[in-house]
């Protein structure tokens, strides 16, 4: 689980900073413009790693509950009173 949100991280690192580069038009920028460029590259690789977190731990946490609720109602099954 840690492993793919850190691949999940640092890829959505990866294409923010590629989308970054792909988005400057001129040849001559400034430091202070390269600078906000990052950020914003950092700032949505963020959003976009938290959409991915978030549709990951909706996914764990339902199957998690599904398993809980199958055990549930295998006791059951055993604890109930013989006919």
């Amino acid at each position: 689980m840690k492993l793919i949100a850190m691949l999940l991280l640092a890829g959505s690192f990866l294409m923010g900073a590629a989308a970054a580069q792909d988005t400057t038009t001129t040849t001559h920028t400034t430091a202070k413009q390269d600078m906000k460029d990052a950020g914003h590259a950092t700032s949505r690789a963020a959003k976009d790693t938290g959409h991915a977190t978030k549709k990951t731990t909706k996914k764990v946490v339902h199957k998690g509950a599904a398993k809980t609720d199958e055990g549930a109602q295998r006791v059951e099954k055993k604890t109930a009173p013989q006919q």
